[in-house]
């Protein structure tokens, strides 16, 4: 297929259709300065970021946040903070949600979600109810990166719709320092390379720098590719320790269940996926960060795509599957954010010490599953009516009151 020019002069590339599918060009036009669809304009989104930001600074900030390669390579990654007031000088007492979006550049679908979910977090989108989001904001703080990999999304753009790794051909999430470098027999270096060393790469180490900083209780991974909610690990086939295992996987299927219609995978990615990642962002959130809760969703996936049409594989090409994905993936996020919000972060669990620092940690504690009152209000009830049935049951059979049967 030909290969169209960049995407962020004031002219539309014509040979840019015969890249995408019809209905992206008729969605959006002049967004961007150019004629095409804003999926393939991250200037567009990005721009559109700065302006929700400055329309809520008592609620939301932006950092952009810099960082380069001993080759000169740099990136830039911009951070959004959400919270009822970002001007507090702690957020100790609050339950830390960090969320990322956009680490390869193929998946540009996940960068929409973020941007959904920020509108709906700054309350202008009316998806969620304000009461919910209000109870969110005054007991969370997020962090969300909208875009991780603005070179990728670039190389995207410029017509390689295919390409998943960073401006110099790394795929950042395979970049961390978890088994990193390790290939499998199909290890395939246009896919996955993971740079030269661990954390070689800007993007991975900003990231990192974020979490040291942030402390989060929640680190979630968006991408796009298929339908899988994943917990630790992606690098073997196993899942964290039985407690942790069961809370994280009891968050995944509440999702699946509300936001996913059942459809999605749900397990640890290594055992779940087909085959072992190396490096990973999420192995490392948890095994050396020690972030509670960490879980990679993959948002969308066309199964009966050509393996050749990654636009098609990676990202949805009507408006009604466009806007379904977006909202019930936004709202995902509002409902896991709404459950972990239900309780102080303090009463979360046990701090555990990580490297020079006490954070809050809910990993390998005896607590229940973290829900919100309202669901497990729904659990209880749940267990009485089955009481209920299953005593009706016994005294069918036994044509007598079992209680009576005591005595």
């Amino acid at each position: 297929m030909a290969r169209p020019g960049r995407f962020h002069g004031e002219h539309c590339d014509p040979k840019f259709y015969t890249l995408l599918p019809e209905v992206l060009s008729t969605r959006v036009k002049d967004e961007c300065g150019f004629c095409g669809y804003r999926l393939a304009c991250s200037a567009a989104l990005l721009r559109e970021l700065d302006a929700l930001v400055a329309r809520h600074p008592s609620t939301m900030s932006l950092e952009g946040i810099q960082a380069d390669a001993s080759d000169g390579y740099k990136a830039e990654i911009r951070v959004v903070t959400v919270a009822d007031s970002v001007q507090a000088s702690s957020f100790d007492d609050r339950v830390r949600i960090f969320l990322n979006f956009g680490q390869h550049g193929r998946e540009l679908i996940t960068s929409e979600v973020a941007l959904r979910l920020l509108r709906i977090l700054s309350r202008e989108d009316k998806s969620a109810s304000k009461k919910h989001i209000d109870r969110i904001l005054s007991r969370a703080v997020f962090k969300i990166v909208p875009m991780e990999n603005v070179n990728g999304r670039q190389t995207v753009e410029n017509g390689s719709l295919c390409e998943r790794r960073n401006g110099r051909g790394v795929d950042t999430n395979r970049n961390w320092k978890v088994n990193w470098g390790v290939k499998e027999k199909d290890y395939d270096p246009t896919e996955e390379f993971p740079g030269t060393a661990p954390f070689s790469e800007p993007e991975t180490r900003i990231l990192r720098d974020i979490a040291l900083r942030f402390k989060p209780h929640l680190w979630v991974n968006v991408h796009s590719g298929m339908q899988a909610l994943f917990m630790p690990y992606d690098h073997k086939n196993a899942t964290p320790g039985y407690q942790a295992a069961a809370r994280m996987s009891f968050l995944l299927q509440t999702l699946n269940a509300l936001h996913c219609n059942g459809n999605c995978t749900v397990g640890s990615g290594g055992g779940a996926v087909g085959y072992f990642a190396h490096g990973t962002a999420t192995d490392y959130m948890y095994d050396v960060l020690k972030v509670p809760s960490a879980f990679t969703f993959e948002i969308y996936g066309d199964v009966h795509a050509n393996r050749d049409d990654c636009f098609r594989m990676f990202n949805p090409t009507t408006p009604g599957a466009f806007e379904s994905v977006v909202t019930r993936w936004s709202l995902a996020f509002v409902t896991l954010a709404f459950n972990l919000s239900s309780m102080p972060s303090k009463a979360l669990g046990r701090s555990r010490k990580v490297g020079r620092t006490l954070w809050d940690s809910t990993r390998d504690d005896a607590q229940n599953p973290i829900v919100s009152r309202e669901l497990r209000f729904y659990l209880l009830a749940t267990g009485l009516i089955l009481c209920c049935v299953c005593y009706k049951l016994v005294s069918r059979l036994c044509h007598c009151s079992p209680l009576k049967s005591l005595t």
